[in-house]
């Protein structure tokens, strides 16, 4: 018995000979975290006044769907807030730095848990939060990666308890290099530190948790770090004209969900953010075809330099880990 990693070098040697690679048909889809996975959940909760409309789109933090979206979608689900958990502004703890009575984390995962005696062990269960309690920084003080991660280490061990078997964890972007902190050396070097201890200390307990749970329990670690380091590297292989500035702007002396205090003259294609935080719809397509090649990671013909370039890109980014697999 051991525990397999599938990493960017096998997934890449799937390319050129006949793998066999173990995939799985979901008959569901359930997610948690903060405004970048919300359907709608903040909306609904205002009223359809946050995020306004028409900058955002149909109650997203975006200009069109998220990655979540496309991710049900490739794999042929149907996702709606019955299934999406995550509220714009919720930290990985018990509190939202937008609204203070919306949820966070731990809240999304213990109503699941209640409403559910036990989870479908046919489902994916989606976890990607931790941007806002680095963002309450404005608010509290200096944050804490180990308590961070120690919460969504408690969100995932809780859905495990409930009977979850696949479950995909998601790390952070470089925040030093998003439109809020990227104005300023000093707000880069600080966010990007944050950024690298939690992916840092997410992965090792992502390693622990591996080794300690029963052997039925798939851990699927999404690398959207990697993937944006990419993007930002090499813009232009993506589409991107602009990785640095957002679509619109915003006042950043306040939290993410509040309303834009002014839309800009561009073209949200070739622009990685939408606002100061949340990236456009371009990218959340990137991020979903990126969650789907480590779900259904299959060989494929070899591909043009164009698209062997994007797939390398996307498959460096994804690193899946299956917990105690037989050889």
């Amino acid at each position: 018995m051991q525990r397999q990693i599938i990493t960017t070098g096998f997934l890449l040697l799937s390319l050129i000979s006949p793998l066999k690679v173990l995939a799985k048909d979901y008959d569901n889809i359930y997610v948690f975290g903060d405004s970048l996975s919300d359907i709608g959940n903040v909306f609904s909760a205002t009223n359809g006044i946050i995020p306004p409309s028409p900058t955002y789109y149909s109650g997203h933090f975006s200009n069109g769907l998220n990655w979540v979206d496309y991710l049900a979608s490739d794999l042929g689900l149907t996702l709606n807030l019955n299934n999406n958990f995550a509220f714009g502004g919720a930290t990985t703890g018990t509190e939202n730095i937008g609204l203070a009575t919306l949820p966070g984390l731990q809240q999304q995962i213990n109503n699941f848990v209640a409403a559910n005696e036990t989870a479908d062990p046919n489902a994916l269960y989606i976890i990607w939060a931790g941007t806002n309690d680095y963002l309450s920084y404005f608010f509290d003080g200096e944050p804490n990666p180990s308590n961070t991660v120690a919460n969504l280490s408690t969100a995932f061990t809780s859905l495990v308890a409930d009977g979850a078997r696949d479950i995909m964890v998601v790390n952070l972007p470089d925040l030093g290099k998003s439109p809020f902190a990227n104005f300023t050396s000093q707000r880069s070097n600080f966010f990007n530190t944050f950024s690298s201890e939690h992916n840092s200390s997410l992965n090792t307990e992502l390693q622990v948790l591996s080794q300690q749970l029963s052997p039925d329990v798939n851990i699927i670690e999404l690398n959207v770090n990697s993937l944006f380091d990419r993007i930002i590297a090499a813009p232009e292989e993506f589409g991107f004209t602009n990785v640095t500035n957002s679509c619109i702007s915003k006042d950043l002396s306040v939290v993410p969900i509040d309303v834009p205090t002014q839309q800009v003259s561009c073209n949200p294609e070739e622009f990685l953010f939408w606002d100061e935080v949340h990236p456009t719809t371009t990218a959340h397509k990137l991020i979903g075809e990126l969650a789907f090649s480590a779900l259904k990671p299959v060989p494929v013909p070899e591909p043009s330099l164009g698209l062997g370039m994007l797939a390398y890109s996307i498959l460096g980014a994804v690193s899946l880990l299956k917990s105690k697999i037989t050889n």
